[in-house]
């Protein structure tokens, strides 16, 4: 583990600064630097590194290690177009019934390249938040709002003032249908992209002047420092945030929650220790009166990022117990974020509630 790291710290600070350079090359240059990266890494490092997240799922979690009743869920955008009826949300009451679940977050959006948000993309908002407030007394809404986002898109650009000016009006937009808050899903934001603070820095006063919340879904931590760099460099994506940008974002924020699914993870022992350890590094890295959820993945996929025996509910819920226990047992603001609830089984719920709610 300490050798691996210390590779992508270097990695980090040696290719860090060339990155317009590396983007301008063409694929057969990136390919002749990325065989130089892979042989730099001994494939004892790499057996390291999956050895120490193995170990992260090793041992019995605590009993108090258990839900806090701040869970939430992801809800799809059937619910405020107009596929949803009354009968709906009498059944979405019942599910949810004896579980920890206080917030949902309900898929307002997507949000126009420019920041705006058309009100006929969510046509039955207002029906819906009134409807789940005389069914669900005490659980919170928030709008979800996002889209894809500049530079790996062409999309959002959330370096330009007049849009940031625009997606705050577009969450009070959303607070006028009768959400309790706002949810912010923007991806791929790369650590370090100053327009997405600013964007925090411009909402949250929006959002506290009407007594509501601010959220937002955000990528996972580095396992390994530099990792988000050298990702960046070989893919031209940002997977993962570093531990400091995303300290950054949750002391912006009332909640934040972290996709913890996606993880390319080949088996569930590596899977739970992966989520385990990114349970460790996100409370490590939240204030402790922000509000942190750990998503777990209630739908299947089954490619290389995202392996469906592998990443399931049961080794999920375990590694966010291990993790729990381990760096913040008794924080008061913790909880899971269920995503998402149109591609949910029975049994991800079973799991959920075996293994979180009333773990034996």
């Amino acid at each position: 583990m300490t050798r691996f790291g210390t590779v992508a710290r270097r990695i980090g600070r040696a290719l860090g600064a060339p990155l317009r350079r590396w983007r301008g090359l063409p694929w057969w240059g990136r390919a002749l630097v990325a065989l130089g990266l892979a042989a730099a890494v001994p494939v004892a490092a790499l057996g390291s590194l999956f050895l120490a997240i193995r170990l992260h799922y090793s041992g019995e979690p605590a009993a108090e290690a258990r839900t806090r009743g701040r869970d939430a869920v992801w809800l799809g955008h059937a619910w405020v177009d107009g596929r949803k009826t009354d009968a709906d949300v009498a059944a979405l009451a019942r599910q949810l019934a004896g579980t920890g679940v206080r917030d949902l977050y309900v898929h307002t959006g997507p949000l126009e390249h420019d920041g705006s948000l058309p009100p006929a993309v969510h046509p039955k908002a207002r029906w819906f938040t009134e409807a789940a407030h005389r069914a669900l007394p005490g659980v919170r809404l928030q709008g979800w709002l996002g889209d894809e986002v500049k530079p790996e898109r062409d999309a959002l650009d959330l370096d330009d003032a007049p849009t940031r000016e625009r997606v705050a009006a577009s969450a009070a937009q959303v607070l006028d249908q009768g959400f309790d808050g706002v949810h912010f899903d923007m991806e791929p934001i790369r650590p370090g992209s100053a327009g997405w603070l600013a964007l925090l820095d411009l909402v949250h006063p929006v959002t506290a002047a009407r007594g509501a919340k601010l959220s937002v879904a955000a990528p996972q931590i580095d396992p390994v420092p530099g990792l988000h760099t050298a990702g960046i460099l070989l893919t031209d994506h940002g997977k993962w945030w570093d531990q400091a940008y995303f300290g950054e974002t949750a002391r912006r924020v009332d909640q934040i929650a972290v996709m913890t699914y996606d993880t390319s993870m080949p088996t569930e022992p590596l899977y739970g220790g992966y989520v385990a350890r990114q349970t460790e590094l996100a409370l490590a890295a939240t204030p402790p009166q922000v509000d942190l959820l750990i998503g777990l993945p209630f739908f299947w996929d089954d490619k290389w990022g995202h392996w469906g025996d592998a990443e399931t509910v049961p080794a999920a819920v375990r590694g966010v117990r291990l993790g729990l226990g381990r760096e913040d047992l008794r924080r008061a603001n913790f909880g899971v974020a269920l995503y998402v609830d149109f591609a949910a089984t029975p049994e991800n719920w079973a799991a959920y509630r075996r293994g979180w709610v009333d773990p034996s």
